[in-house]
């Protein structure tokens, strides 16, 4: 059984994601642009999935797992990976436009799902030389390239008033804004990719993000291995009604409101979210 194996898994996971995470860092001085616009794909994005790809199919096969990766999901059935209960959910490079402007804010996702629920995650964060992982009930930890490895949770702030709230460099829009102003929070925290900033709530570096959609939404890949090294560290990780996120479904994208927290006030963080996106009817447009 897989579940008997995530050891195994994991210490394998974690190769390939320090392996990426060296091509990624290579590549930051030297990278070609292959596509541009909103969702931006580098050279860096190709050799990053066929690093991770080719590092777990050669070991773990095609036969028990399905793989959705960004960069090839597009030509892929669905009904490759429908039909599987055992998904692999791979993000070569979460913030292509942060890697773009040399940040050094990127990082690399692959989560191993069961049935639509992460149980197992690699988040690298390259430009910070630090590797996040997670199993199902075993705690998050981080690694270094020296080989030191600790234990991470999340903060234990129950004051909102007292929360450092996360916002993106690239990715801001009116009605996100406008529901910023209404979240009670003490400062904000500009921090690239959507992996770097749920690092810098297991860092305890800052306690919350949120995220709605508008005329586009986040993607599976862009929260199913964050989501696990959240959840793990303790915090909490839902849509704004509080209910989990499911991945590996037809559509892959994650519409609605997303709100990642330390977790003592997310449920009322939630309740203040869905009031304000009850009044503003346009945020869907935004």
């Amino acid at each position: 059984m897989v579940f008997d194996r995530l050891t195994e898994i994991l210490d394998l996971t974690i190769k390939v994601g320090w392996e990426t995470a060296s091509i990624l860092r290579q590549a930051e001085t030297a990278f070609d642009v292959e596509k541009s616009g909103e969702s931006p794909v580098t050279s860096a994005d190709l050799a990053a999935n066929r690093c991770i790809l080719d590092g777990l199919q050669a070991a773990l096969g095609t036969e028990e797992f399905a793989y959705l990766s960004e960069e090839t999901y597009a030509t892929q059935p669905p009904e490759a990976r429908l039909g599987k209960p055992w998904v692999w959910i791979i993000d070569p490079l979460d913030g292509t436009k942060d890697f773009i402007q040399g940040a050094g804010e990127y990082a690399s996702h692959i989560a191993l799902t069961h049935k639509g629920r992460p149980v197992l995650s690699v988040v690298a964060c390259p430009g910070k030389g630090r590797l996040y992982s997670a199993v199902k009930g075993q705690g998050t930890h981080v690694a270094t390239q020296n080989g030191d490895r600790q234990r991470l949770t999340v903060s234990t702030k129950a004051d909102p008033k007292e929360l450092v709230l996360l916002t993106s460099r690239n990715h801001r829009s009116g009605p996100l804004e406008n529901l910023i102003t209404q979240l009670p929070h003490h400062s904000q925290k500009a921090v690239g990719s959507i992996g770097g900033k749920l690092a810098a709530i297991v860092e305890q570096q800052a306690d919350l993000y949120l995220t709605i959609s508008g005329k586009s939404a986040p993607k599976d890949w862009d929260f199913a291995a964050p989501d696990l090294i959240l959840t793990e560290a303790g915090g909490k990780l839902t849509t704004f009604d509080g209910l989990p996120l499911t991945y590996n479904q037809k559509d892959v994208s994650q519409w609605g409101g997303i709100m990642a927290s330390n977790g003592p006030c997310h449920v009322d963080l939630c309740a203040i979210a869905n009031r304000v996106m009850a009044i503003d009817e346009g945020w869907l447009e935004g």
